[in-house]
């Protein structure tokens, strides 16, 4: 006698009903294995969302193959930290390169300067070969910088390698005074009237504020010791980021577009301070909150870029950055090179920071993964 599979027999009474035939035709998804204790470990029994689901979706950015290396992941939710996971050879103590998130904290940093009178948003600032007369650069304002459309020429990771502004900036004919570099570009369209990112307009906002806490100082060491005192008694101190290390170029101008190195928490620490409107924990008022809303609300020229961050908005031009139509408008982000994120989400009560080594061609499924772990939290 030849046994009939009961599965067979159920397709064939129940006839062709889509769940029926996606059974029948093997098309069903399999069961997802079982969570590591490991995974399970790096989820606080309380997190705000059900604790194997967000143990799945932070697995998933360190198992999924096309994620290509993902080095911490850790999720704050209301205040607390409630995931927390490293890759192999990588912990608490770790400093992440922060490559362009530095674009957000040079913002802050500018902000600060604003809030005590002494720069203003829509003056020019004070570079001088910009205040010769008839130069068109006079014409630039802060704002106009901060929201990277300042108009000077640019090309960022365009091709061959070599030619991109902010190579020849970083490392080749501009390296030992980048600021200066990035000053003496032309301009190729009018002030303010296109979008353009560009790491060379947050090496020229570092510049802007090396000239105002130094009195204008050319001596490099002078330079970098108050701004680095600066960042240190207004910003990393009061939020307790013990372990940021930010880079200076030779001239003494932070390198504020891309080279800061910091832990996951401090980095989670910076996010929190953004979703508090520029509170710390504790309370104290570090900058304005209105300055904090300046950088979260869509610029002119492109709805999903504020001032140095980007937000979850439908681009203007070019691919979406951030996650729009599947997570809250409210959302924005620090976002660097290869993969590093660090995920606002105000009206969640949410950060998520992702650090890692993933191209940028392959960064849509990292992205994917962060809006996941953000739909797991419910809005207020």
């Amino acid at each position: 006698m030849i046994r009939v599979p009961r599965l067979l027999i159920a397709c064939a009474v129940l006839g062709p009903a889509s769940l029926v035939l996606a059974a029948c035709s093997g098309g069903a998804e399999p069961a997802p294995d079982p969570l590591s204790e490991a995974a399970l470990a790096a989820v606080a029994e309380d997190a705000g969302a059900p604790r194997d689901r967000l143990a799945r979706q932070v697995d998933d950015l360190f198992a999924d193959e096309a994620l290509a290396e993902t080095r911490a992941v850790l999720v704050m939710y209301d205040g607390q930290l409630v995931a927390e996971r490293y890759g192999e050879g990588y912990g608490p103590e770790t400093r992440f390169v922060s490559w362009s998130m530095a674009k957000t904290i040079t913002a802050v940093l500018i902000g600060m300067l604003v809030a005590d009178g002494r720069l203003e948003l829509d003056r020019g600032p004070p570079i001088p070969a910009w205040r010769r007369a008839g130069d068109p650069r006079g014409g630039i304002t802060l704002r106009q910088l901060l929201q990277m459309r300042s108009g000077l020429r640019h090309c960022e990771a365009c091709a061959p390698i070599y030619d991109s502004s902010e190579v020849r900036m970083l490392f080749l004919d501009g390296r030992d005074d980048m600021a200066a570099w990035a000053e003496a570009q032309p301009m190729e369209h009018e002030a303010g009237a296109t979008f353009e990112y560009s790491s060379n307009s947050t090496v020229i906002l570092a510049d802007i504020a090396a000239r105002i806490l130094s009195g204008d100082s050319d001596d490099p060491d002078e330079r970098r010791e108050a701004v680095a005192t600066f960042l240190q008694d207004r910003l990393f101190g009061p939020l307790g980021m013990d372990t940021i290390v930010p880079e200076y170029d030779a001239s003494g101008t932070l390198i504020g577009g891309s080279l800061m190195h910091a832990s996951a928490r401090d980095y989670a620490k910076f996010g929190e301070f953004l979703r508090r409107g520029g509170r710390t924990a504790d309370g104290s008022q570090l900058v304005p909150r209105a300055w904090i809303e300046f950088m979260t609300a869509p610029s002119p020229r492109e709805a999903q870029y504020g001032g140095q961050t980007w937000l979850n908005r439908a681009p203007t031009t070019g691919d979406p950055a951030l996650f729009p139509g599947s997570g809250p408008d409210s959302a924005y982000a620090m976002v660097g090179h290869l993969g590093q994120y660090v995920i606002v989400a105000p009206d969640q009560r949410l950060t998520v920071v992702r650090l890692g080594r993933t191209d940028d061609a392959g960064r849509r499924p990292v992205v994917d993964g962060l809006a996941d772990i953000v739909a797991l939290y419910p809005g207020t």
